[in-house]
């Protein structure tokens, strides 16, 4: 199965107000001015793109002088010829027009070039000031721009950086100098978005995953993460918990080969639509084998190998198995793009009478998995795109299908359209972070195709032969990313079910060493994931430190509690909750771990 790993977040303000420029409009116009206040300063600087991206925008400039030194002045001088009320005129311009307007700008030429050839309308737009007489700046630009700065708030952006890039981002061509930017319609939006930032600064997995010995990534196997043992512990409860459920619906779990000749691939299709995200090694006379990059055609080679009944139906296959993809290194993000990576896969072979209740059931699952860690979701029905297998009335009929299901269950979901797997329409789970954030998660996929590829049968009712349709499916999508999301989610403080090290035993002196020992033992005893505090430090530096690995509880104990047999209890965003008999204290924590709060 193949999931997308991007970050979707919904831009800031991006509605259009009635009356108000929307902020497309806005964010290509600051663009403009950009571009122009650098001019100003570098006038031998070569023109690249300027396009508006979310939150912001970025332009490229092909000149080196460019440095964070520069980027404060470039601002303060864009915020002065916003407040002047510049004017945007967009003309039609032909080719020979564009390059006598674009004689000096190699990049811009080779753009005219393009458009020439792919017989796409030429538009310029011309950045006036107030008199409209003589143009400031001119820029090969499809638009949208607002009519004038003065609709623009001055207070409103901010350039954020300087980063080198290569122009059209083949790295053969020449490295070109990107400033970044942030724009919104107001002051209050952008200081808004600026304080998400900095707080989703704080809770950045790569540098937490670091701190709280959860993984780490080696150069020596770039985006491969090594699990160091607290983050084997939790990919091992996600997992845990992951079967337990699907075991009670009926799933049963497989285990197939990492490394399958290319011919596989070729009967599933991925050899022609996936191949360059492949690793692949020709081993010659044994021929050319390929690491799994996704589990479905191993689900379909494990369905033929018996013959089926409907009565079988739906047989639901899971599988974690490790999954290698490959991507460029430049996309390369901690646990978010990575190369190395298991997913909790499911393909469920179903008859075509099946699928609406299936898709319910799935739905059911993600609802509950997601309600465990307080996380919404919304759906997104991805349809054909335009790289897909198929006929057309096929394709027709399953996304009908699925649009019927989300409507009869009443979720929330829109349309994406083109955003559907190459032999299917989908529905991916969107899930909103603790800051707001939207990321893509997990897939559910309807699948006609595969099952006609690797010619799957199962016997109807009435005797006779008929191809299952296949769901695929993953509710946590990659474990990597998923576990990802929930560090900066809960900003390393997990609950307490999934937390590596649910207790601290802080003894106030090494004298109580020996009963702390005693109750690391009886919590150990209890399943509990404890860690003992004893080492010759200071009881303030001990309890701190340990609030700084986010451990749910810590537990102190001196002579008050060695005497009585109980434990002070200090709980994680609570504070001090005073003592508690040993016993009562470990049947609350296991009643807690055990509803999973």
């Amino acid at each position: 199965m193949r999931i997308s790993k991007n970050n979707i977040k919904k831009p800031a303000g991006s509605k259009k107000a009635a009356g108000k420029p929307d902020l497309e409009a806005i964010r290509h116009s600051i663009s403009h001015i950009v571009a122009l206040a650098t001019l100003e300063r570098f006038p031998k600087a070569k023109l690249g793109i300027g396009p508006t991206i979310e939150n912001g925008f970025y332009y490229d400039f092909g000149i080196k002088e460019i440095s964070e030194d520069n980027l404060k002045a470039i601002e303060g001088r864009v915020r002065e010829l916003l407040k002047q009320g510049l004017k945007f005129k967009k003309e039609i311009v032909t080719p020979t027009e564009a390059r006598k307007i674009f004689k000096d700008q190699p990049f811009k030429l080779e753009l005219v070039d393009e458009l020439r050839k792919a017989k796409k309308p030429l538009s310029v737009y011309k950045t006036y000031d107030k008199s409209l007489k003589n143009p400031l700046f001119i820029d090969l630009c499809a638009g949208p721009h607002v009519k004038s700065t003065a609709e623009i708030d001055p207070e409103a952006f901010k350039l954020t950086s300087i980063a080198g890039a290569y122009w059209r981002g083949n790295e053969k061509n020449p490295m070109l100098q990107r400033i970044y930017g942030l724009a919104f319609s107001n002051k209050k939006e952008l200081d808004d978005y600026l304080r998400l930032l900095e707080e989703a600064e704080k809770r950045d997995h790569k540098k937490l995953g670091k701190e709280l010995g959860i993984f780490f990534i080696d150069e020596t196997a770039p985006g491969m993460p090594y699990w160091l043992p607290k983050g084997t512990i939790m990919v091992n409860e996600l997992l845990k918990f992951w079967r337990e459920e699907h075991k009670k619906r009926g799933y049963l779990e497989t285990i197939t080969p990492l490394l399958n000749k290319k011919q596989l691939y070729e009967t599933s299709g991925h050899w022609d639509h996936y191949r360059e995200n492949m690793f692949i090694s020709d081993m010659g006379e044994d021929g050319v084998y390929c690491l799994k990059p996704m589990n479905c055609p191993n689900a379909m080679t494990i369905f033929k190998q018996e013959t089926h009944s409907y009565r079988e139906l739906p047989l639901r296959l899971s599988d974690c198995d490790t999954l290698h993809r490959h991507e460029k290194s430049g996309e390369l993000n901690g646990l978010f793009r990575v190369q190395k990576f298991a997913q909790d896969d499911a393909h469920i072979f179903v008859t075509e009478e099946q699928i609406s209740d299936e898709f319910k059931r799935i739905l059911e699952i993600a609802n509950l998995f997601y309600s465990i860690f307080d996380i919404k979701f919304k759906i997104r029905l991805g349809t054909k795109p335009d790289d897909y297998m198929g006929d057309d009335k096929t394709w027709a009929r399953a996304e009908k299908e699925l649009e019927a299901i989300l409507k009869k269950n009443k979720f929330d979901y829109f349309i994406g359209q083109g955003e559907g797997a190459f032999y299917g329409p989908k529905l991916d789970i969107l899930m909103q972070d603790s800051l707001g954030r939207q990321w893509q998660t997990g897939t559910i996929q309807l699948d006609f195709q595969l099952p006609r590829k690797f010619d799957l049968k199962y016997t109807d009712k009435d005797g006779k032969e008929k191809t299952p349709a296949v769901i695929h499916r993953v509710i946590y999508g990659s474990l990597e990313r998923f576990m990802g999301i929930l560090i900066e989610h809960f900003a390393g403080a997990f609950p307490t079910w999934l937390s590596p090290v649910q207790v601290a035993i802080i003894p106030v002196s090494e004298k109580f060493n020996r009963y702390a020992e005693e109750v690391k033992i009886k919590l150990e005893s209890e399943d509990i994931r404890v860690e003992l505090h004893s080492a010759a430090e200071t009881l303030g530096r001990r309890i701190r430190n340990a609030e700084m690995q986010k451990i749910p509880y810590l537990l102190i104990v001196g002579d008050a509690e060695t005497k009585t047999h109980t434990v002070s209890v200090r709980k994680r965003s609570e504070g001090d909750l005073g003592q508690k008999p040993l016993d009562s204290f470990i049947a609350d924590l296991k009643q807690e771990i055990k509803d999973k709060k």
